[in-house]
């Protein structure tokens, strides 16, 4: 198909390799034009606008920070919204409910086109192995459409019901996600200081009930920070002041959610914002921020 794509950061730009590996025909637009430039040696289409991106092709694929970088993205001069013959938009992006559910109401009012809330789990190995997990919201008119261009770097696609759907599952995956990471960070931190050599914790509970992908994956890039990040700490952070910020408005207690948001705002504090999301461990165990602070300048 012929493809848009807005965005290129961590999660964008290995998507746009897994699309053109695909054989689709992708035109890519980033606000920092350097990252687009660098996919046009495999192929794609460099677009000066949004609305250049947007033009002419089957549908437009978005991963961007936040819900105002969407809405700037798809609505400000020369954006999405002004694209030739736009049908659907899918958006990776992670952004609150709300947000999406007045955004699409405000792109079919303008142009007619679709919104598909699609949010994504698993991280840039999940892009990268075809494997990523996407939870949708929206109308059904283009989802099968959409679905056959994120089988890409997808390999779990549901439609989990209409506009904010996929967005609210993308944040109880984010709440299991965050308590899950904290709670390894502390287990590591109990190891330290009672006598475990925290290099065989991950493999002694490989297969037992506490096993899972956080653990063999954030152990190890928690006791040795890596050089390239898999994801930063105010990313996470943002995606729980969202779920708590939900939470509230619905009337959903999450004590545990609560406690996880403290957590990682102390690590905020201790200026690991941009350090990826292992640094949190720095929060009990404070000698191991200087790597991570290292990491974050990197």
């Amino acid at each position: 198909m012929k493809i848009g794509f807005c965005g290129l950061g961590l999660m964008g730009a290995p998507m746009v390799r897994r699309l053109l590996a695909a054989g689709h025909e992708v035109k890519v637009w980033n606000r920092s034009p350097a990252k687009a430039a660098a996919l046009a040696s495999l192929g794609a289409r460099v677009a000066c606008t949004p609305a250049q991106a947007a033009s002419d092709v089957d549908g437009v694929l978005m991963c961007l920070f936040d819900a105002a970088a969407v809405e700037s993205v798809v609505f400000g001069s020369d954006g999405v919204a002004q694209g030739r013959g736009l049908r659907w938009l899918a958006d990776h992006s992670s952004i609150p409910p709300h947000a999406t559910r007045a955004l699409a109401r405000r792109l079919a009012a303008g142009c007619g086109a679709a919104w598909i809330d699609a949010p994504v789990s698993g991280g840039v190995a999940g892009v990268e192995a075809g494997t990523l997990a996407v939870m949708a919201g929206g109308p059904e008119t283009h989802f099968g459409e959409a679905t056959a261009v994120m089988r890409a770097y997808a390999g779990n696609v549901t439609h989990m019901g209409p506009s904010g759907a996929g967005q609210a599952t993308k944040l109880c995956n984010q709440t299991i996600v965050a308590a899950t990471v904290v709670a390894i960070a502390e287990a590591l931190g109990f190891a330290q200081r009672n006598g475990i050599d925290v290099d065989k914790l991950a493999s002694a509970l490989a297969g037992g009930w506490a096993d899972s992908k956080p653990l063999q994956v954030f152990v190890p890039r928690m006791i040795r920070a890596q050089a390239h990040s898999i994801g930063a700490l105010s990313t996470m952070l943002k995606d729980v002041d969202t779920v708590l910020a939900t939470a509230q408005s619905s009337g959903a207690p999450m004590p545990l959610t609560a406690a996880v948001q403290q957590t990682l705002r102390i690590a905020q504090a201790m200026g690991l914002a941009d350090a990826e999301l292992s640094a949190v461990i720095s929060v009990v165990s404070p000698e191991r921020r200087e790597a991570f602070l290292q990491q974050a300048q990197r």
